[in-house]
């Protein structure tokens, strides 16, 4: 394959969309075309892999459905619908805004070949990059992650707990850190998915007074390096504008967009 844009667009779809974003789900239910996944600590998520060719009438329904799906759980804290920027999903965001839901920021949805992300990569004296696993270091991770991008303490606790389950069934996800004095300043995921040439690289924060010293490109070139070895060709994020051009330095592609909307009862 190409590095074509359009060649790794066909690819995303075919390889990465539905069952393949639902790595974690304690539960998947089907609705038409729709994927509805719900997960520890009462997350919703809603993808597919097209709509079906439903029309405006036909989407509006689709969204009611997928709602009335998460609201039957009394737990349901927050539900994410993920839309992408080439779908052909006629009114879908006036459906989703209608129903309640609040479109966050669009983010590039970027895929390369693995390889190119792998540089050595000065850090700053005394910075050490290591893969976690034990409780104490991934409940430091996502307190850290969740200061960051300003999450409450209780949700940085959820995603700690929902991440130890997925480490304790060994799914293949990894977890990276960049450490400074004992304190760590910068994490991320790897996330192989099974069955395809793909992993995906996610979550990557770095404190504010950390960035711009090369600290999240090394952590990504260690990441790149796991997921060769695990026999990946690509790895595909989907990238804020913080972290898109540091990707495109490394020779990734944008491919497209996609826009999280988020739903809380």
């Amino acid at each position: 394959m190409s590095l074509d844009p359009a060649a790794l667009l066909a690819a995303y779809d075919d390889q990465l969309r539905t069952d393949a974003e639902l790595p974690g789900a304690a539960s998947v239910a089907r609705h038409g075309p729709l994927v509805l996944g719900t997960y520890p600590g009462g997350r919703g998520f809603v993808t597919y892999r097209d709509l079906g060719g439903a029309d405006r009438a036909g989407v509006a329904d689709l969204v009611a459905a997928a709602l009335a799906h998460f609201r039957a759980d009394p737990a349901m804290r927050l539900v994410e619908w993920k839309t992408r920027g080439h779908d052909h999903a006629p009114g879908l965001h006036e459906a989703l805004v209608s129903a309640g839901f609040v479109p966050g920021e669009p983010e590039s949805i970027m895929i390369g070949e693995a390889r190119s992300l792998i540089a050595d990569v000065p850090v700053p004296a005394g910075v050490m990059l290591r893969q976690i696993r034990d409780e104490r270091d991934v409940r430091a991770m996502t307190a850290m992650v969740g200061g960051v991008f300003g999450d409450s303490e209780g949700a940085s606790e959820r995603t700690a707990d929902s991440l130890l389950l997925r480490l304790d069934r060994r799914d293949g996800m990894e977890l990276w850190v960049a450490e400074a004095g004992g304190e760590m300043v910068s994490a991320g995921r790897l996330e192989p998915v099974a069955g395809t040439e793909f992993a995906g690289i996610w979550g990557g924060a770095t404190c504010p007074e950390w960035r711009g010293r090369g600290i999240y490109r090394a952590l990504t070139a260690e990441r790149a390096r796991s997921a060769l070895a695990l026999g990946k060709r690509f790895v595909n994020s989907d990238s804020t504008e913080f972290s898109r051009p540091i990707l495109e330095r490394s020779g990734l592609v944008k491919v497209s967009t996609t826009t999280p909307y988020e739903w809380r009862p």
